[in-house]
């Protein structure tokens, strides 16, 4: 490990040097700047609100999630170019970091979750051949080695090659997202599990995903983001 930090550094999730100190998984001065989220939190998806007597943002008082609870680690803003440069530009040692936070902040929402298994939100085979990985599955990967909590790639696949999701509305996104994803493994019969995924909008890829999951036995499924934006 030594002499492969000596000739490849490892880079800083947020300013993309080599990493100082060189041991450190971010660097010092830039450790400050990734913003955590922080309570209130939507009881559904995990989303900051804006005053603490309310219990859930905007979005989850007008729609029904198929999912129990999630929660995301930062707070959108603060680490956009890092997921960016994590998802498109080969970064996976990013997720190291990613899932040392993960397990460092969240920690007591995964243990108290009882899930036995994360399942990272797939990409289609095509996307995933042109970009060469997949970021929800490299995160989970390291997560899994924190926490004991095995991963299960191969269990559901992208069939549908939807479009980008940025530019939809939550209507769009939904309809984008209609039989986008199936079950390959009949084998795996899970009670609880958590989805993985790297940004949290309207919810409408989890509940996709979800809706497969139930249909498979899963009786209760959370999620974990590395960012979120902010509720009403």
């Amino acid at each position: 490990m030594y002499l492969l930090n000596l000739f490849f550094p490892r880079r800083c999730p947020v300013c993309d040097e080599p990493v100082k100190p060189w041991n450190a998984l971010i660097c010092k001065e830039c450790a400050q700047l990734p913003v955590y989220t922080k309570p209130p939190f939507c009881m559904k998806c995990g989303k900051h609100l804006d005053r603490a007597e309310k219990e859930y943002c905007a979005d989850c008082s007008a729609r029904a999630h198929l999912f129990d609870r999630g929660l995301a680690l930062f707070e959108y803003k603060s680490i956009s170019a890092s997921i960016a440069r994590f998802k498109y530009a080969g970064r996976q040692e990013y997720a190291v970091y990613y899932a040392a936070c993960m397990a460092q902040r969240l920690g007591g929402f995964i243990k108290d979750s009882g899930a036995q298994a994360l399942v990272p939100v797939p990409l289609h085979k095509s996307r995933q051949r042109r970009r060469g990985y997949n970021q929800a599955e490299a995160l989970s990967r390291e997560l899994s080695a924190l926490t004991g909590i095995p991963v299960l790639a191969d269990w559901i696949a992208r069939v549908e090659k939807t479009a980008p999701m940025k530019d939809l509305s939550a209507r769009e996104r939904q309809n984008n997202l209609k039989k986008a994803f199936k079950i390959r493994r009949n084998d795996v019969k899970l009670s609880t599990v958590i989805i993985i995924d790297d940004i949290y909008t309207t919810g409408s890829t989890i509940d996709a995903m979800s809706r497969e999951l139930k249909k498979a036995g899963v009786e209760r499924i959370y999620f974990m983001t590395l960012a979120i934006g902010r509720g009403a």
